[in-house]
């Protein structure tokens, strides 16, 4: 393992003005994406919309760092039969790889999941780096509820998180490290915010057991908020000063950079709070997005499967991307939406 190089990948990846796409959607999860807008789930459909956003010149260029892939788009080629991974890499961004096969139930903890694929991961990494990937995902999914989340469902996915990182590392490829605490329930800002904080803490915590380099590395958590069904909403200046609040009580500052996932915010939303973020100023790490439904669900939209659509999707598509990008700075302002490119 050279920590030299992962460190620059790692820099690379949390770019200031710059963010990760997450366009890792699993075939179910972009079907039910697909049918939202009336569009057929076929892998050339598939294929289609993830070409035009990698075509986005604009967008990939000047704000977007990296893109996560599925197993699926890595392989494919665009029409006129460039990988499409070239595309990513021709932008300027680092392509990547998610490579976590999804959750089970987790046995004896009713309602908690883990997450699995560390079976010939080794195996699969080294495929991967060979076509192109410097950096890999793996999310854990820890729910909120009642009795729940358990020490059980915890400890059992840091310690996967901590098993994929060190085998990433090993494979000269950089690990998203990605606990996410999902926010579907009733609970208030300071349930989440002790939940995300054991989480973060039991998996620090095995990142060292397993000797995982944390330059070599990128958190992608999720930020302390209000569940979506909670009656007292956190205003947006909560959010950030609680979630750089808890950061700062988990992350070690040899860590390159925090890439935020969005979680079901809307769009504006995962902006502000960024943004937000940003301007309390005084960090250790970079903080950035990394962001999927909240950077494609207005392209998606404005595309709808339509090849006459292409441009009105590439349009939206670097709206979204220029905002985050302004919020990994600070410098996004409200008024700024309405000036669509």
């Amino acid at each position: 393992m050279n920590l030299a190089d992962l460190n620059k990948v790692a820099l690379a990846m949390v770019t200031p003005g710059k963010g990760i796409l997450a366009a890792d959607e699993s075939s179910g999860t972009i079907k039910k994406r697909f049918d939202a807008i009336k569009v057929e789930s076929t892998e050339e459909n598939r294929r289609d919309y993830r070409e035009m956003l990698f075509r986005s010149t604009e967008a990939m260029s000047k704000y977007v760092s990296g893109v996560i892939l599925y197993d699926e788009t890595i392989w494919q080629t665009a029409r006129d039969g460039t990988p499409l991974i070239k595309l990513i890499e021709q932008s300027g961004a680092i392509p990547g790889i998610k490579v976590d096969e999804g959750t089970q139930a987790l046995p004896q903890c009713p309602g908690e999941l883990v997450t699995v694929g560390l079976d010939k991961l080794a195996e699969r990494l080294k495929k991967y780096y060979e076509r192109g990937a410097r950096f890999a995902k793996w999310r854990a999914v820890i729910d909120i509820g009642s009795g729940i989340p358990t020490m059980t469902a915890i400890s059992v996915n840091a310690h996967a998180l901590a098993r994929y990182a060190a085998l990433c590392q090993a494979a000269q490829i950089v690990p998203i490290v990605e606990p996410e605490v999902l926010m579907d329930g009733d609970h208030d800002i300071d349930r989440c915010y002790d939940v995300t904080q054991s989480v973060l803490n039991k998996t620090f915590q095995e990142l060292r057991l397993q000797r995982v380099e944390l330059e070599g590395m990128v958190l992608k958590p999720n930020m302390a908020i209000s569940g979506k069904k909670c009656a007292k909403q956190a205003s947006v200046d909560e959010v950030a000063e609680k979630t750089v609040r808890m950061l700062k009580a988990c992350v070690p500052a040899a860590v390159p950079g925090i890439a935020f996932l969005s979680g079901g915010q809307s769009d504006e939303e995962a902006t502000a709070h960024l943004n937000a973020m940003n301007r309390i100023g005084g960090l250790p790490w970079k903080l950035t997005f990394s962001y999927g439904r909240a950077l494609q669900a207005a392209p998606q939209k404005a595309w709808s499967g339509k090849a006459e659509n292409i441009a009105a999707g590439q349009r939206a598509f670097t709206h979204r991307a220029k905002m985050n990008a302004l919020a990994s700075k600070g410098e996004w302002e409200t008024g700024l939406e309405k000036k669509v490119a």
